[in-house]
C-alpha cells in the first residue's frame, strides 16, 4: 500500500491538524473566545506572513481583519470550521473577555514566576512567545482576571514606580495574545510555561500577581527608560 508522506492513507492516519485540535480545546474545554490569525508561508527565501506584507512587524501572528474582535467566538462549531479552512492559522486569543494579559520579558517572568511559586500565589496560565522582529528577547504572559488594562498605571504608582520606567504591559480590551503551538516569524513557536488545567482554571487577580512582577522587571529595568512595548499579542 502507497504510504508516502504525501498518500491519502498517510493524510487519513495523521488525524486532525494540531492547531485546530488546540484552537477547539480552548474553545470547549476553556470557553475562550478565539480568532483565526495570519500564518507564515514558506518557499523560495524566509518564511514570509500571509497578509503579503514584506515587511509585516508581526509575521503569522497578528489577525486576519480589521472586524476580527467581533467575529471571535468560543463556538466549537465555528472555531472548527474556521480551521478546517485554515488549517495554518495562527491562535488568537482576546484579551479583556475571558482575562486580560501581564507582558513581561523572559528573565523577568522566570524570576517573579519562580517567586510567585515560593509564594504559594494562585497562579493562571502563562504564556511564553518568541521574540518579535525587532525586539530582543521571548516575553511571558500571564493570564489574570479581566480589567487591569486600566487600572495598571495606578498599581504601578502605588508600588513606587512611575510610568513608563517598567517593561512590564498590560493587554486588555481590544488586544489579543497568542496561544500555542501558534509559530510565530522565524524565531519559534508559542509555548505554555504553565499550561492550562483543572488546577488553574480560576484566574488570579492581577494585584496578587504585580508586586512581584514588578519587582522582579525593576531588576532588569535599563537606567533609561525603556522603548515602548509593541502593540498587539507578540
Amino acid at each position: 500500500m502507497d504510504d508516502t508522506p504525501d498518500s491519502p492513507a498517510r493524510r487519513e492516519n495523521a488525524g486532525p491538524p494540531p492547531l485546530l485540535t488546540e484552537a477547539v480545546g480552548y474553545a470547549e474545554n476553556r470557553h475562550w473566545e478565539v480568532t483565526p490569525g495570519s500564518w507564515l508561508v514558506e518557499g523560495d527565501g524566509p518564511a514570509r506572513c500571509s497578509c503579503g506584507d514584506a515587511g509585516c512587524a508581526m509575521p503569522g501572528a497578528h489577525p486576519l481583519d480589521a472586524d476580527w474582535a467581533r467575529k471571535a467566538s468560543a463556538g466549537p462549531g465555528a472555531v472548527r470550521r474556521w480551521w478546517t479552512e485554515r488549517p495554518r492559522a495562527s491562535i488568537l486569543l482576546p484579551t479583556g473577555r475571558s482575562f486580560d494579559v501581564l507582558d513581561v520579558p523572559e528573565t523577568a517572568g522566570c524570576l517573579a514566576l519562580a517567586r510567585m511559586e515560593r509564594m504559594d500565589l494562585q497562579l493562571g496560565p502563562v504564556v511564553v512567545l518568541p521574540a518579535s522582529p525587532g525586539r530582543a528577547g521571548r516575553r511571558l504572559h500571564f493570564l489574570v482576571l479581566p480589567g487591569v488594562a486600566a487600572k495598571l498605571p495606578e498599581m504601578l504608582r502605588r508600588l513606587g514606580w512611575p510610568s513608563g520606567r517598567l517593561d512590564l504591559v498590560a493587554r486588555g480590551e481590544g488586544d489579543w495574545t497568542v496561544a500555542p503551538p501558534s509559530r510565530i516569524g522565524s524565531t519559534g513557536y508559542a509555548q505554555w510555561a504553565r499550561s492550562p488545567s483543572e488546577s488553574n482554571r480560576w484566574l488570579p487577580d492581577a494585584a496578587e500577581l504585580i508586586s512581584p512582577l514588578a519587582y522582579a522587571c525593576g531588576r532588569e529595568a535599563p537606567a533609561q527608560r525603556p522603548q515602548a512595548a509593541q502593540p498587539a499579542g507578540v
